[in-house]
C-alpha cells in the first residue's frame, strides 16, 4: 500500500486529475471511503447516559425545576421507554435557558416557559430502546465528547458539518441561498477527489427556491444544505452528486463507493416523534451492507446528531467562538481500524469531520473553526490490520457491559422466543405510521432552524 506516501501529495497545476477508481490510493491513512450519517435531535445523556463506560449522568443527579430556588422541586433521569415524546423545543432562547451561562441547570424551567413538560428533558433511552447503538459502543467507538457545532437547530448545524461555519447570523437560508460560500464538497470536486450526498427518498425537484410563500421548511430543503446553492442545483456536473438512497448499496455492490460520503436518512431520522426502532433499523443496512462489501477493510462510518433536541445533558459545552459548542450529541465510529470498545474523549464536533476529511486527503481548512478542530484520528488504530467484519446484533446480551440488572420491560426475543421476528415486523410496520412526524416536526417552526 502506497497510502502512507501518495497521501501527503497534492495535485499540481498542469497535472491530469486522478480516475475515480484510483483515488483510494490518495488518503493519507488507510481509510479511503469515510461515510457519514447525521441523525436527528438527541443528546449523549439521552442516548448513553446510563451506558456503563463514558461520561454518563452524574451520580445523584436531580435538576432543579427553578434554578433560581435549587432548594425547591428537581427532576431526576427516568427511562422513557416506548412513550413517544413530542419535538421539544429546542431554539436558541431554550439553549440559553438550558445552559444558564454553564451551570446546566436550565432544561426544565427552559422547556415550562415554551408551554411544554419540562420534565420531559431529564427522559432518556438505554439498552432496552436503542440496543443495536449499544452493541455498536461495545465493538467499536463511542465518542463522549461529541458537541454540536452551534447551540441552535439544523440550519447552522448542518451548515458547520458541510462548509464549517453557520451560514449567516439568522439560522435560515437566505432567500437567495447561500452563493458563493464554499463547501468541503467544492473542494473534493476541485481535486477530482469522488464524492456524493446519499438521500432517503430524495425529490430532486425540492430545493430552496420551492419555499416561495411557503411558511415552513420542507426536512429535505433544511437537512441537505447543498439544496440551498444555486450551483449545487443547476450545474448538472454537481448536481449529479446528490442522489437517492440506492445508489449507496449500487456503490458498494459495484466498487464504486466514493471518497467521501454523506447520508440523509430521511423518514428514519429519530427526530421525536419518529420510531427509534426504525432509525436503528436504517442504520444497521446501511452498516451489515458496508460490512458485506469489498470497501470494508478500506472504511469508516460516523454516526451523529445534528442538534440536541431539547433534551438534557450534564457536560458544560466550551464556546470556542460566539456560534458554539452547543450540548453534546451522540456520536459512533465503525471501522475495521476502530478502536475495539473504545470511549473517546477528545472534544470534537462536527468540524472535527472536516478536519479528518481535510487532512487525509490533503485539503485546505475551509475555515478558521475547521483549522483549529480536532481530527478524529484518536479513534482509529492504524497499527494493526484493519479487522474482519463483524456483524452486530439487534439484541442486547447481558453481559460486562449490560444494564440487565433491570428486568423491566421485558426483552422480547428472551420471552416470546419463535415470535420475536414477527414482533418486530410489527414495530416496524407500526413505526412507519408515524415517520411523517420527521416533516410535520419541522412545520411548525421554521425559526427555531
Amino acid at each position: 500500500m502506497l497510502w502512507a506516501l501518495v497521501g501527503c501529495l497534492g495535485a499540481t497545476p498542469g497535472t491530469t486529475q486522478p480516475r475515480a477508481t484510483d483515488l483510494k490510493s490518495q488518503s493519507a491513512t488507510p481509510v479511503e471511503h469515510l461515510i457519514v450519517l447525521m441523525q436527528q435531535n438527541h443528546t449523549y445523556d439521552n442516548y448513553f447516559g446510563t451506558y456503563p463506560r463514558g461520561d454518563g449522568f452524574p451520580e445523584g443527579l436531580c435538576v432543579p425545576v427553578n434554578p433560581a430556588h435549587p432548594e425547591g422541586d428537581c427532576i431526576q433521569p427516568f427511562h422513557l421507554g416506548a412513550d413517544r415524546v413530542a419535538d421539544l423545543d429546542h431554539s436558541y432562547e431554550t439553549f440559553l435557558l438550558q445552559f444558564n451561562e454553564g451551570q446546566m441547570d436550565g432544561f426544565v424551567q427552559a422547556l415550562n416557559e415554551k408551554q411544554q413538560d419540562g420534565s420531559l428533558a431529564m427522559g432518556y433511552y438505554d439498552d432496552r430502546d436503542i440496543p443495536y447503538y449499544w452493541n455498536l459502543a461495545d465493538e467499536y467507538v463511542l465518542f463522549d465528547r461529541f458537541f454540536s457545532s452551534a447551540p441552535g437547530g439544523s440550519i447552522w448545524n448542518r451548515m458547520f458539518w458541510i462548509a464549517g461555519v453557520p451560514g449567516n447570523a439568522a439560522n435560515r437560508i437566505p432567500e437567495d441561498g447561500f452563493r458563493d460560500l464554499q463547501t468541503i464538497f467544492d473542494q473534493l470536486q476541485a481535486r477530482g477527489i469522488s464524492w456524493k450526498f446519499y438521500i432517503n427518498h430524495y425529490d430532486p425537484n425540492l430545493n430552496y427556491r420551492a419555499l416561495g410563500g411557503i411558511d415552513f421548511l420542507d426536512p429535505q430543503i433544511q437537512w441537505v444544505p447543498l439544496l440551498a446553492f444555486d450551483r449545487f442545483i443547476d450545474d448538472p456536473e454537481l448536481s449529479s452528486h446528490i442522489v437517492n438512497l440506492d445508489e449507496y448499496f449500487l456503490d458498494l455492490q459495484n466498487g464504486t463507493l466514493p471518497a467521501v460520503s454523506y447520508i440523509l436518512a430521511l423518514g428514519a431520522t429519530e427526530h421525536p416523534l419518529s420510531s427509534l426502532a426504525i432509525g436503528q433499523q436504517f442504520v444497521k443496512k446501511l452498516i451489515q451492507a458496508l460490512m458485506q462489501s469489498d470497501a470494508w477493510d478500506h472504511s469508516a462510518f460516523l454516526i451523529t446528531y445534528d442538534d440536541w433536541g431539547g433534551w438534557y445533558d450534564h457536560v458544560p459545552p466550551p464556546q470556542v467562538d460566539a456560534y458554539g459548542y452547543g450540548f453534546r450529541v451522540p456520536a459512533l465510529l465503525i471501522s475495521p481500524y476502530a478502536k475495539r470498545g473504545y470511549v473517546d474523549s477528545t472534544p470534537y464536533d462536527f468540524t472535527s469531520i472536516l478536519k479528518f476529511i481535510q487532512e487525509n486527503w490533503g485539503l485546505e481548512p475551509l475555515s478558521e473553526r475547521s483549522a483549529n478542530a480536532n481530527g478524529i484520528q484518536a479513534a482509529f488504530d492504524f497499527t494493526s490490520p484493519p479487522r474482519e467484519p463483524r456483524i452486530i446484533p439487534w439484541e442486547r446480551a447481558c453481559g460486562e457491559t449490560g444494564t440487565c440488572a433491570d428486568p423491566a420491560p421485558p426483552r422480547f426475543g428472551v420471552i416470546y422466543g419463535m415470535y420475536g421476528t414477527a414482533l418486530l415486523l410489527g414495530l416496524i410496520l407500526f413505526g412507519w405510521m408515524f415517520t411523517a412526524a420527521d416533516v410535520e416536526g419541522y412545520r411548525k417552526d421554521r425559526h427555531e432552524r
